[in-house]
């Protein structure tokens, strides 16, 4: 299994603390200290279960939208989103729990044309509000069917939003786009005639799960 290269130093340092408790039980012979160094191996093994980052592969083209997160659909509702959108549009809401794998993926191919960090609150990132009033990263991209925003927002135990993506860049589909650690959401702005194919309470696997078919353009 590979792992997000942000998370190698989080990895390193449990293992090395649960190695070390290990030795020091063993070097004391004492049940409270084996019991902590299993505990530690415990929440050692989780860290590295947090960080996972595996291979994904699914339907690919200009025409469907892939979810850029793996987690449960929360939201789907117009809203304005007047930075790079320019009005009405398609929100569609993905929250990640603590157990989702935490690697965001891009969910079109195209140019990016808008990178925006917003600082803020850290609230449960399911409520409606973490929209608006949490710490978030925007990324805009522009494709032959016009143009789409994803947003990555960070939740109540999150506090690191990472975002690879870099104005002019060129992305593909299902390519790696960045992670936000330990329990977030990630929002899709759609065009208004896009064709949502989720409903709310629906699971989606990033980079495989389908959400939405664009309009030809």
């Amino acid at each position: 299994m590979s792992f997000a290269r942000e998370g190698l130093i989080f990895i390193a340092i449990a293992a090395l603390i649960a190695m070390g408790t290990f030795a020091f039980a063993l070097n004391r012979r004492s049940w409270p200290l084996w019991l902590l160094a299993f505990l530690l191996t415990v929440i050692a093994l989780w860290v590295a279960y947090f960080f996972r980052d595996p291979e994904r592969t699914g339907e690919r083209s200009e025409q469907v939208v892939i979810a850029p997160a793996d987690g449960k659909v929360v939201l789907i509702s117009e809203v304005d989103e007047p930075s790079f959108m320019g009005g009405r549009a398609q929100r569609v809401s993905i929250f990640m729990n603590v157990f989702n794998v935490h690697v965001n993926r891009y969910p079109v191919s195209g140019v990016v044309k808008y990178v925006q960090y917003n600082p803020g609150k850290f609230l449960n990132a399911s409520a409606e509000k973490s929209s608006l009033e949490n710490e978030q990263m925007s990324v805009g991209i522009e494709t032959p069917r016009g143009r789409l925003l994803v947003r990555q927002i960070a939740g109540l135990i999150a506090r690191r939003i990472v975002t690879y993506s870099k104005v002019g860049e060129k992305v593909t589909q299902g390519d790696r786009m960045g992670l936000i650690r330990f329990g977030s959401r990630v929002d899709v702005f759609l065009p208004m005639d896009a064709k949502v194919r989720v409903k709310i309470g629906e699971m989606t696997i990033a980079g495989t799960s389908v959400v939405a078919e664009l309009a030809p353009r």
